[in-house]
């Protein structure tokens, strides 16, 4: 996989970011244009960092809806194994939170990776 994938991403226009701006924060709204261009490519490709051991490839995919509300569904298969696919569903505003994470994540990692707050929602993991 190439990781300057994420570099040649050309940011959303204006009028599409817009309806998303309120459910961002200031530093977020500024990675905000290029994560909903990522958002509207349907998947990612990544490796989920191991502490300790060797980095995990996943595949996430996602459907896709215009409105921040509706729902996305998302699978993330992990190691291209079908008994290793994990599905979550969630507002787009909070994938494309993640997704905002995972570009600010690369930029100081180069590494394509979800944050840990999404492989908890997405193992069912949520600390009440």
């Amino acid at each position: 996989m190439a990781n300057n994938t994420l570099e040649r991403i050309k940011p959303a226009p204006r009028a599409e970011v817009m309806i998303y701006i309120p459910y961002y924060s200031k530093m977020q709204q500024e990675l905000l244009p290029v994560a909903i261009t990522l958002y509207k490519q349907a998947s990612l490709e990544g490796e989920r960092l191991i502490e300790g051991g060797d980095n995990v490839p996943f595949v996430a995919t996602w459907t896709l809806s215009k409105l921040p509300s509706d729902i996305a569904h998302c699978t993330v298969q992990f190691n291209g194994q079908a008994d290793l696919s994990y599905q979550i569903n969630m507002a787009n505003s909070d994938l494309i939170k993640h997704l905002v994470s995972v570009l600010d994540n690369y930029k100081d990692s180069q590494t394509i990776d979800f944050n840990q707050e999404f492989y908890r929602n997405l193992l069912n993991m949520e600390s009440s």
